[in-house]
């Protein structure tokens, strides 16, 4: 059957101003991420300004504001959510309430929703013109069916995504238990152990031709791994040969010194294959006093002190030039590389799971559009 959209769910608008102790139970749009229906990250330093919504364990939250960008998660306890998103519940006369978050999170409802957006800068979708949208729904028997099988399909992607935390776990175990005692080891900046650190470049957009290449050019987006098996976009030895861009050595550390992201997380990876980045990356390409394995997870290790000099400009950024003074440990190289070993067996394990997670998260996704494809 075709409902209104205002039939299907309930959109919750309590309000409430947010009191210090409520700052451990906030959710923001950051904390969200697209394609996931899980929140792993909450919470802000400070109590919040300005109303906001206050959000029940097992709500669906749905980002209204720039809702391109497609951010739909299960609330993970009872708080408070921005009011740049919406709090949703299902009206269970109409819709499972196993099946009410894919729903939402569907290329089905998500495009249609964005379609109704307003504004240039943060486009928003208001509720009045949401409510009006209809869409068709299975029997509530089907519903469930559906949902067992699509949900059997996440959770299987959750343990392999398990599997990834734990081998990553492992090794920064590993490192501290090999190098926690730094005080033993001669100490040197972190540009004196760099042959050369780069920064990245952007080619022009006004050439499209220039993205039809074979090199990959890593954005923030694609620091997802430890390891960077490929990137989103790849550009040619033209675009390189025309722009700022640099070709980056493989076993090279990049790091992400500019995004949104350094509110809560250092991206940080080593590249597999050579590779371009752009201006919101650097690339530390190390010299023979220590392994490409041994800076990164120095780098992982000290992360708290460097995120600690994050600052606002145009974007969050961490000042280049802490990093390239920042004083590190010299372990002997033979520890070094014993080190770098372990974390090559490692990554050996996370691949296999991440393929895994991917691929599951593909099947998953082309599931959930087919299924209620289907029962419309």
């Amino acid at each position: 059957m075709r409902y209104k959209f205002e039939d299907i769910t309930i959109n919750s608008t309590e309000k409430k101003k947010p009191t210090p102790a409520d700052k451990d139970v906030y959710l923001g749009l950051e904390h969200l991420d697209p394609g996931s229906l899980e929140v792993t990250r909450f919470g802000s330093d400070v109590a919040p300004i300005g109303e906001k919504l206050i959000m029940k364990k097992g709500d669906v939250l749905f980002g209204k504001r720039r809702a391109y960008q497609k951010k739909v998660a299960i609330a993970p306890f009872d708080g408070i959510f921005s009011a740049h998103g919406m709090v949703l519940r299902p009206n269970e006369a109409v819709v499972d309430g196993g099946f009410f978050p894919l729903f939402i999170s569907s290329d089905y409802f998500l495009d249609a929703a964005i379609k109704i957006s307003v504004g240039s800068l943060s486009p928003t979708i208001n509720w009045r013109d949401l409510k009006e949208l209809t869409f068709e729904l299975p029997p509530l028997e089907e519903q469930r069916r559906l949902a067992g099988i699509l949900w059997a399909g996440i959770e299987t992607r959750n343990a392999y995504n398990e599997l990834l935390t734990r081998t990553e776990k492992l090794v920064k175990s590993q490192f501290v238990e090999m190098f926690g005692n730094k005080d033993k080891y001669a100490q040197s900046t972190v540009e004196s152990v760099c042959t050369r650190i780069v920064g990245g470049g952007t080619p022009s957009k006004s050439k499209p031709e220039y993205y039809t290449g074979e090199i990959p050019w890593v954005t923030p987006k694609d620091m997802k791994s430890s390891f960077i098996i490929d990137s989103i976009d790849h550009i040619t030895d033209e675009a390189v040969e025309n722009s700022t861009v640099k070709l980056i050595p493989e076993q090279s550390v990049l790091m992400v010194i500019r995004s949104g992201i350094l509110k809560h997380s250092l991206p940080v990876a080593i590249n597999t294959v050579p590779v371009t980045v752009n201006q919101d990356m650097k690339a530390f390409i190390v010299g023979d006093k220590i392994t490409s394995e041994f800076l990164m997870y120095t780098f992982e290790a000290r992360k708290n002190d460097l995120l600690s000099n994050v600052r606002a400009v145009t974007a969050d950024n961490i000042e280049f030039e802490i990093i390239r003074k920042m004083m590190i440990s010299l372990p002997p190289l033979d520890l070094q590389h014993r080190f770098a070993d372990f974390v090559r067996a490692a990554d050996k394990s996370k691949f296999t799971a991440l393929q895994q997670a991917r691929r599951t998260k593909e099947i998953e996704h082309l599931q959930r559009e087919v299924a209620i494809c289907l029962s419309r």
